[in-house]
């Protein structure tokens, strides 16, 4: 049975973390005319049959991919010799914490480019430039280093645009439809790895849509191809192309245990880079869509308590913020959103992206499961809303996945301990005030409500469905649960200076309700 306790927090808090602050995208001071891109979306020949040589493909794109040479202040940074930077960012400090000097010298970072436009475009991988204080650009004819500018760069998807002025046309790189690529079909990575010269790798296209790594920060969008074509430090923003030679990514990062390439590469795809320059050099800033809505998985758990049928799939929504784009539109928390302009929603991540890919007022539209009243049968329906502009000082919208989790053999809400949301214990969690609720104090390790994600900082807002007033009010709701599972909806607290966020728990209470 769900306990209530007078005052008091009985355990460190431990909890979801909501995305926090949306980084701070530079922009240059002034807007500059379209790129004059060529774009070919023509479909791949998918003919099976073994190509003795790619040397015309090589010589097709080899011209348009540049070497990056940048420059900063930094304090001397003990790494192990031969370490690129951006491993470290990207994938931790496997060598651990490296003790700086005070003496600040200035540091080269090597990276490479892509030419996207006849007049001097470049797109290249944001780390590559981050932080620089001057940024030259070397073609692979050899010729003398040319300075760039940097036009604009977007940490949340790690592309940057820089610009060089040569008075003659430059060989553009052909665009393609990245969205059009296939699991197996062949790429090439072209870039200048550890600083030896241009050099071309050769492999497949390993996966599509990967993400979730948080290698592009906590607010960062992820949406990688994946390739085996050997990717090392240097090939950070170098082309990946198709058979056909024409661009269809940028390379940006690599998996690794050891420092080195262990055949997992991972490249922006070109239509998500093709986004960010074109917001870049047309506004001097990255706009993105906003709904306004908190979002989580929708797992099986949270299925069978919203009633819904057992094929389904999308992502739920857990909050939606006053006077948003969505809550305009009429779109409730506990609605479940399966479908984006007509593209099917497989996860939060992925409507994450397909809102931040749309244009702030664009009419977008939703279908969605919706059912805003407790025990209400959910009903499919097409909803238009006109999508808001991301501010940068919002939440980009979705929270970490959920953890629910469920076991049959032990009674759901039992070992939780509540107590009432003071002012002091509000002050300590940085509980909005329209956040009104039970704090829960505690719960025990092997208790199912712990099995389902419930953690102590948590405020719980709703028990299947009806608002929690208070301790008292939660335990006498907790009384009356029944059915197999209980649906909680909690605010946790954020960590790391991030704000906290609501979320759905379905918790197990199959032995209760025998």
């Amino acid at each position: 049975m769900m306990k209530q306790i007078s005052k008091g927090l009985a355990s460190v808090l431990v909890g979801l973390t909501a995305l926090g602050m949306a980084p701070e995208v530079q922009s240059a001071p002034k807007t500059h005319a379209t790129p004059e891109l060529t774009i070919d979306e023509t479909p791949l020949t998918r003919e099976v049959k073994m190509a003795t040589s790619f040397a015309p493909v090589v010589k097709k794109v080899a011209p348009s991919v540049v070497t990056i040479y940048s420059t900063m202040m930094v304090k001397d940074s003990q790494l192990p010799n031969g370490l690129d930077p951006f491993l470290r960012r990207f994938f931790g400090d496997q060598f651990g914490q490296q003790e700086e000097k005070e003496r600040p010298h200035k540091e080269g970072g090597l990276g490479s480019g892509v030419i996207v436009s006849p007049d001097g475009f470049i797109l290249t991988a944001n780390h590559v430039v981050e932080g620089a204080d001057s940024v030259k650009v070397a073609l692979s004819s050899g010729e003398k280093e040319f300075e760039a500018r940097i036009i604009g760069v977007d940490p949340p998807t790690d592309i940057a645009v820089l610009k060089v002025d040569i008075k003659r046309p430059l060989p553009a790189l052909p665009i393609a439809d990245s969205d059009k690529l296939e699991v197996g079909d062949l790429v090439l990575a072209v870039g200048n790895p550890f600083a030896v010269g241009q050099t071309v790798t050769m492999g497949i296209v390993s996966a599509t849509g990967r993400g979730g790594f948080g290698i592009n920060g906590y607010n960062g969008y992820e949406n990688f191809i994946q390739t085996d074509a050997a990717i090392n430090p240097g090939n950070s923003g170098g082309a990946l192309v198709d058979a056909e030679g024409r661009l269809v990514g940028i390379n940006t990062a690599i998996l690794t245990h050891s420092g080195g390439y262990q055949g997992v590469g991972f490249a922006v795809p070109i239509n998500m880079a093709r986004y960010v320059m074109g917001s870049l050099v047309g506004t001097g800033k990255v706009t993105r869509g906003y709904l306004g809505i908190g979002i989580q998985a929708l797992t099986p758990a949270l299925a069978k308590v919203f009633d819904l049928p057992d094929e389904s799939s999308g992502v739920l929504i857990d909050s939606v913020a006053p006077g948003s784009a969505a809550d305009k539109a009429g779109i409730k928390d506990g609605d479940v959103v399966t479908e984006f302009n007509g593209k099917k929603v497989s996860d939060p991540r992925h409507l994450q992206l397909l809102v931040a890919q749309s244009a702030p007022g664009a009419n977008v539209e939703l279908r969605v499961l919706h059912s805003s009243e407790a025990g209400g049968k959910p009903g499919e329906k097409t909803v238009t809303v006109a999508l808001g502009e991301l501010p940068t000082e919002q939440v980009a919208g979705t929270h970490q996945e959920s953890r629910e989790r469920s076991k049959s053999n032990k009674d759901q809400l039992d070992g939780v301990e509540v107590t009432d949301l003071d002012a002091q214990t509000r002050s300590r969690l940085a509980v909005p005030n329209n956040v009104h609720g039970a704090v829960v104090s505690d719960v025990e390790q092997e208790s199912n409500s712990a099995e389902a994600g419930l953690r102590p900082g948590d405020v719980i807002l709703e028990i299947d469905r009806h608002p929690v007033r208070d301790a008292k009010s939660a335990v006498a709701l907790s009384d009356k649960a029944a059915g197999d599972q209980v649906l909680l909806r909690v605010w946790t607290p954020g960590e790391n200076g991030n704000p906290g966020g609501t979320r759905y728990i379905a918790v197990d209470n199959a032995k209760r309700s025998k």
